[in-house]
């Protein structure tokens, strides 16, 4: 029989009397003094104020049970001691009303039928033994019984009051977000300009050139909605944790973001344009609504010395066509309403000595319009650390791509190239099976050359990073015409030799102007310059000719403004650089130029191009140049250690007064030392201590030095330091887990980390079983997309107490009361997504820092933030 005929059966003049004996009476008022009232002071069987025993509540259950089944005729099907059975069944489901976490305004927004679910969670095994007709019975019983009591709270004096000045707070919080939407609406007068702005940033920005699609049929660009994938981002030693990149600016207004070339600045700073322009943001990108994108890309801004421009001339100076169509005032008008998305791509890309300039025009900026939202990237060596803390702007760092992100990431590649996908499993089987190819596909510009390759040479791939890049020189250069008949009768036909020569006299001008675009028009006069001393390519054309072949041809050019050119990628660049440095003998210069950041990768490279002798100048004149000038000592003592991995042949002596000094450098005391470090490579893993003799502080940045070397080789060193109790060092091993083979990181890591406090990040189901394997944990993070069965199934139900969930699994919240447990759930998704929660499990509204601190310990002003959210 339906329950609801069953309900409808029982009389409310029969049941109202009995659930009202379940309460205690309450004065007038809104019941605010003990905010918020819970249910469990409100029963009549316990407390202070218990006017209701034991016994008296087995009579009413008894009462209850006996009336819906003989109302319905089920008492004719269940013998006496199985009626007497569900009674008490029903009791002890009702008895778990003491402990309810939720006030009566919360049980009435829940409903009837979920707050009878949510009681017989609270008492899992009340049926157990129970046969299928009498669980029947006690399920359709407790409806009824939540029904009225329900009904109960609604008739309670109290009840109105409260929900008035619930509904009040609503109203005012609703009636702010409304005010900040309308501050983000243009005028009437500007909104036909910013709608053709809009259409022209989707257009401009909304396509991403991916390495190595032009050498199959598919097309050389890639819509960025389809090719974005979002990394994530990871904050200072105060506030450790792991953010997906586009969420940077979600709960900060300014944000410098580091990363290592190719690791996607410039992408990321596309897509948030894109997504902003579009207004087809989802539930992650609200915060961008009504934002007016400004791209600044500092290379353009600065090509040739020009001045940094003033917000007049944003649009002007960076080619947007119809710059002069904007109304008069208008860039005013959207900043001083704090409607600006201002990104400023590129701090690294400029010349040192103009950097300074650089930041005091932010600093006038971010005076002048405070209330925008700011994103500066930047190369990691670029700036020092805090370099823009003073003015408030937070300092994060793109992490290197987990093996997930790798795997998306080829999968995408061969889709968009038109691969079956045993090219892409075969490539991560590689990937995986070769630790020097795993350790190079860390940012999306590797992985597309390594896809690329893997490609174009049937699955053989080199094993170094110069092999891949001349590896995929060739394949640029010289077999892709050839193997697809470009050439034709009369056209320019330039050899892969001279095309690199050509180019890399390109590239070191470039380099040594500390340039990373440069005027079409000295582009041309370089050529002209070159073309004498090859005839044979002179013959073919003028200057201008031939800039235009290797600008359409070599797949290395292109022109991003009208009047300039830079490479595809810096990092090409820099190779092409390097080898001209080399073959010139500038030894000198390399060394005199080795403590400017924009020389780092040059030098790295020049090592890799130079033969075993002049590879003993180079790194002999580091170390020396090292040892002379402490202000620069620690930089070039790493950069030459960095080059190591570049140094295929070397005499045994330079290697060890190489280590030698890269060893007194360590232990880092820093964040920024760790990432100086890191960036040496695998090689620095030799010389990193255990724990033992280190301080706190040296042993952490010991471990972020390591966890930064995406590499299996990294686990031993980081196993050495499972032991260890301090929350950072723990939360540190934890986090990067994805980073990492899940189940040989799980054995010899993770599974020894002691769960005082720490939220264990699980980004897929195997990681979730594996924790499962060693007995579960009562803190854990979902970073990564779960279905709710997959969490279900993979979590051990009995071990979980407290819940951080970081990513938005587009669900509703009512499988969660499979855990018994469960008692906190904290939030980084909008709170609207936790309504079905429930309702006994406490919400943070907003994080209030890294995953590792635990509520017991957050200040009084985040303490605040803890509370009852009405589902």
């Amino acid at each position: 029989m339906d329950p609801a005929a069953i309900g409808a059966r029982l009389a409310s003049s029969v049941v109202a009397p009995l659930i009202k004996k379940l309460f205690v009476a309450e004065g007038p008022g809104a019941g605010l003094v003990d905010k918020p009232v819970r249910i469990s002071s409100l029963v009549s069987f316990t407390g202070e104020k218990r006017v209701l025993s034991d016994l008296d509540l087995h009579k009413i259950a008894r009462e209850l049970v006996n009336r819906a089944a003989q109302s319905t005729g089920v008492a004719e099907r269940l013998p006496s001691y199985e009626l007497a059975a569900v009674a008490h069944s029903v009791a002890d489901t009702l008895r778990a009303m003491d402990s309810i976490d939720m006030d009566d305004v919360q049980a009435v927004q829940l409903g009837h039928m979920a707050l009878a679910q949510h009681l017989r969670a609270q008492s899992p095994s009340a049926t157990l033994g129970l046969s299928s007709d009498a669980v029947y019975l006690y399920v359709s019983v407790l409806d009824t019984a939540s029904l009225h009591i329900v009904h109960f709270f609604t008739q309670r004096s109290t009840f109105v009051a409260r929900t008035l000045v619930e509904q009040s707070h609503r109203i005012e919080e609703l009636s702010k977000k409304i005010d900040g939407l309308i501050a983000r609406t243009p005028s009437p007068a500007d909104a036909p300009f910013e709608e053709r702005y809009a259409r022209y940033i989707a257009s401009k920005h909304g396509k991403l050139t991916i390495f190595g699609l032009d050498l199959s049929e598919s097309p050389g660009t890639w819509p960025l909605d389809a090719a974005y994938l979002s990394l994530d981002a990871v904050g200072d030693t105060t506030n450790p944790m792991l953010l997906p990149a586009d969420q940077v600016l979600a709960g900060r207004n300014r944000v410098l973001l580091r990363g290592v070339a190719g690791s996607g600045k410039t992408t990321l700073v596309q897509w948030l344009a894109v997504s902003t322009a579009q207004k087809a943001l989802d539930e992650r990108l609200l915060y961008l609504y009504g934002l007016v994108p400004f791209v600044l890309p500092l290379r353009t801004l600065t090509r040739g010395g020009a001045k940094l421009p003033t917000p007049d001339e944003f649009l002007s100076e960076v080619g947007c066509p119809i710059a002069a169509l904007q109304p008069t005032g208008w860039f005013d008008r959207v900043l001083r309403s704090g409607r600006g998305l201002m990104l400023v791509d590129g701090i690294d890309e400029i010349p040192e000595n103009e950097r300074e300039e650089a930041r005091r025009w932010l600093q006038d900026l971010v005076d002048s319009y405070p209330r925008n939202r700011w994103l500066v990237t930047s190369r990691p060596s670029a700036v020092r650390e805090d370099w823009l803390v003073g003015d408030d702007f937070a300092e994060l760092d793109l992490a290197p791509m987990s093996r997930d992100n790798v795997a998306e990431f080829v999968r995408r590649w061969h889709k968009a190239a038109g691969i079956g996908d045993q090219y892409a499993q075969d490539l991560l089987r590689a990937i995986r099976a070769k630790q020097d190819l795993g350790r190079l596909a860390t940012n999306p510009l590797m992985c597309a050359l390594i896809c690329a390759l893997h490609q174009d040479r049937r699955g053989h791939l080199p094993d170094g990073r110069k092999e891949i890049y001349d590896a995929a020189l060739s394949m640029l250069l010289s077999r892709r015409d050839r193997e697809r008949g470009i050439y034709k009768p009369g056209t320019i036909r330039i050899g892969e030799a001279h095309h690199v020569q050509l180019i890399q006299k390109l590239a070191y001008w470039m380099i040594r102007n500390g340039r990373s675009e440069m005027d079409r028009a000295d582009a041309v006069d370089l050529l002209a310059h070159a073309l004498p001393a090859m005839p044979r390519i002179a013959e073919q054309g003028t200057a201008e000719e031939i800039y235009r072949h290797l600008l359409v041809r070599s797949g290395l050019l292109r022109e991003p403004t009208k009047g300039s050119m830079d490479f595809i990628h810096r990092t090409f660049q820099d190779y092409l650089g390097a080898k001209a440095a080399v073959e010139g003998l500038d030894f000198d210069f390399l060394i005199a130029h080795a403590h400017l950041d924009q020389w780092e990768d040059v030098i790295r490279m020049s090592v890799a191009h130079a033969r075993t002798t002049e590879r003993t100048r180079l790194l002999t004149g580091l170390i020396e140049r090292g040892d002379c000038s402490e202000q620069e000592s620690r930089r070039l003592h790493l950069l030459a250690a960095a080059c190591l991995e570049h140094a295929t042949e070397l005499d045994p002596e330079v290697r060890t007064e190489v280590e030698r000094r890269a060893a007194a450098l360590i232990p880092p005391q820093s964040a920024e030392q760790a990432r100086t470090l890191a960036d040496v490579g695998p090689v620095v893993l030799d010389l990193l201590p255990g724990p033992e003799e280190l301080s706190q502080d040296e042993a952490y940045f010991t471990v972020l030095t390591a966890t930064r070397i995406a590499t299996d080789a990294a686990i031993p060193v980081l196993a050495a330091y499972r032991e260890l109790t301090d929350i950072r060092v723990r939360a540190e091993l934890a986090r990067v887990w994805s980073r990492f083979d899940c189940d040989r990181y799980a054995e010899e890591v993770v599974a020894h980390l002691a769960d005082d406090y720490l939220y264990f990040p699980v980004s897929n189901p195997a990681e979730l079983r594996a924790l499962r394997g060693f007995g579960g944990r009562s803190r854990i993070k979902i970073s990564g997309p779960f279905r709710p069965e997959e969490f279900q199934s993979a979590c051990d139900a009995n071990s979980l107490y407290d819940l951080w969930v970081e990513v938005d699994l587009d669900c509703t919240w009512e499988w969660l009361s499979a855990f018994p447990h469960l008692s906190t759930v904290f939030f980084e998704i909008p709170e609207t997504r936790a309504e079905t929660l429930p309702p006994s499990v406490r919400v943070l509204r907003e994080p209030i820092g890294p995953p590792s601190v635990p509520p017991e310990t957050a200040t009084d002003s985040a303490a605040d933030l803890l509370g009852e959210l009405s589902p």
